[in-house]
This record gives C-alpha cells, structure tokens and sequence, in this order.
C-alpha cells in the first residue's frame, strides 16, 4: 500500500527561491554534515576507468555494506523484538519513507503477502506523494511532516502498530514526521538511517543508524545506502514473521499458492517438512484447502483438517506449538 495523499509540489517560487523550508545555504550546510553526502577526491576521475575497473571499485564498496549493518544487530533485534509483540497483538507494520527510502519500504511491504501470506492491511509501505511516486519523482514531497502525519491518520493508526520511518540522511521530513506523529499515538517508532547522530534516529523509540559512508557517486543514496537499507528491512520484516510463527525452521509454511510456481512450491514445502509421499501429499493438501501449515499438521500429527485448522488457532499459528499439543494429547 502506498500514500493516499497527493503532495504539494509547489516548494519554490518563480525565480527558484525556496519557501518557508529554509534558504539553500541552510540545506546545503546540512547535507555538507552529512557522510552519504561527502565527495570522495579519489574517485573524481571515475569515469575515465575501463568498465571493469568501475565494476571492481563498485562490487568492493558493496561488500562493506554488511559489515555496516553488522555493527548494529543488537539493536535491530531489539527492534525486531518489539514488533513482533505489537503484531502478535494484532499491530501492523507501517513503512514510512521519500524517494528510494520509500520505494524499498513499499517493496519489502509488497513481498510480504505472496511470502507470508499476510493480508495486505497487515505491512504497510507508505511512500511521499502516493503511488505515482513509486515510479516518478513527486518534487516536494519528503519536505512535509504533514503529509506524513495525514498518511498515518488515513490509516486509523493505533498504539499496537508499529512505524518504520526511512531515511538515507536520516533528515528527511516526511520519515521523521512519520515517526513523531506516530510516537505521539503512542506507536512504536524505528527510525532507520545510514547516518550518525541522525534527527530519525533521535525522533524513534529505536534508532537504527547504519552508517555506510561515502558513495560512489556523491549523494547517490540509492547505493550503499540503499542497500543497507533494503538489508535491514530485509531482517525486520523476515525474523518478525519467524517470530510470529509464519515459518517451520526455514520453510515458508504459510506461502500463498497464488500461482503455478508457487503450487509446486508448496508441495516441495510439504515434502521436505514431512518426507511423505506425493498421493499423501496431495490428499493432505486437499483435506486443508491448498494450506501448507495445515497441511504438514495433518501429515505429521495424523489428523485431520478441521484438527489441524483447529489446533493451528489455538497455537496462535505456531505449528511447532501445534505439534506438540498433539503429541502431548
């Protein structure tokens, strides 16, 4: 899901000068304190290398990135953590990010429903200026808290949902907004940035601040930053749903068969889950109506379909928790 909330795009007047936001000078004394903003002297003959050697320098700043986002798993646990138990409740997880920030938040909350089998309301990816801006840019946009806090209250916000707000700088108005106006509802707030000492990470009950430095192209977040960020949501959105019990060890138990590809794959799910045969596998799968969590439940606790359905319920789907009440019956 994205932004419902078309943006002003009206920031500047006819000869260029900026409006209430501040002068450039500010904004660009700002960004000069910004590491994802720094130019990096080595590399300004860039362009007059072979495309091998771009290629090389590019693959060897990639490879710093997990180290980066090495350095702050403690506290994208804690995260992790604390999400879950909000979803558990019934809390959603809500994206909030501009530009790049908000096209992975959107990604990563799109993913969630063919891999989880979550409904769509459940991970939310809000993106400044509404959809169009997950494929052309919506000038003006990130600059409004407002528009942040407009987006959230469209979506009924409640103390149980939980707020990611994203930002390469970790300055970005719309992100912040988010988490302010979030926080102020009594939500639970991440702010994910790739700088120090970042006004998101500040704002956030949890600041993650993964800092990965200069970029190869000056100010082009898209890259190192941009995946860094797509790593960390990448963890915050998968460990959740393990949490929730969306997985049985690292299968994808609740995967939504939506398609061919996915039909095969949930019978390979089953298959190696259970090491059955393929009738049983098929004759399990129609007592659950295609659901592989069910489905491995009827197999491997030898009962039936409404059991399985039953017992999954009353284990909060955590098919593990199922089988053992089972076993224990």
């Amino acid at each position: 899901m994205t932004s419902t909330t078309d943006a002003n795009t009206d920031t500047a007047d006819a000869t260029g000068t900026p409006g209430a936001s501040g002068t450039y000078g500010e904004l660009r004394a700002q960004l000069a304190t910004l590491t994802t903003e720094a130019f990096r002297p080595e590399l300004a003959e860039i362009d007059r290398l072979s495309t091998e050697e771009i290629a090389r320098i590019m693959n060897g700043e990639d490879a710093t990135v997990p180290a980066a986002v090495a350095e702050r798993l403690p506290q994208i646990a804690a995260a992790i953590d604390a999400t879950a138990e909000r979803m558990a409740r019934g809390g959603r997880l809500i994206y909030a990010g501009a530009g790049t920030a908000g096209r992975l938040g959107v990604l990563d909350a799109s993913e969630c429903p063919p891999t989880f089998n979550t409904d769509p309301a459940e991970v939310v990816g809000l993106i400044a200026g509404g959809p169009s801006a997950m494929v052309t840019a919506v000038e003006g946009a990130e600059d409004s808290k407002e528009l942040a806090a407009a987006d959230l209250d469209a979506l009924k916000l409640t103390a149980d949902d939980t707020v990611v707000g994203i930002s390469a700088s970790g300055r970005t108005p719309y992100a912040i907004g988010a988490v302010e106006h979030a926080r102020a509802q009594g939500a639970l707030t991440i702010g994910l940035s790739c700088n120090a000492d970042s006004a998101l990470a500040a704002a956030a009950e949890h600041g993650l601040e993964v800092v990965t430095g200069p970029e190869l192209l000056t100010g082009s977040t898209r890259l190192k930053a941009g995946t860094a960020q797509k790593l960390v949501l990448n963890m915050i959105s998968t460990v959740t749903m393990i949490r929730l019990g969306k997985t049985y060890g690292n299968l994808m138990v609740d995967v939504r068969a939506s398609n061919e590809k996915l039909r095969a794959r949930s019978r390979h799910i089953v298959s190696l889950a259970t090491g059955a045969s393929d009738t049983a596998i098929e004759a399990a799968l129609a007592a659950t109506d295609g659901e592989v969590k069910d489905a491995i439940l009827v197999i491997l606790g030898q009962v039936d379909g409404p059991t399985a359905a039953r017992l999954l319920t009353e284990s909060d789907g955590h098919l593990r928790a199922a089988l053992a009440a089972v076993r224990t019956t």
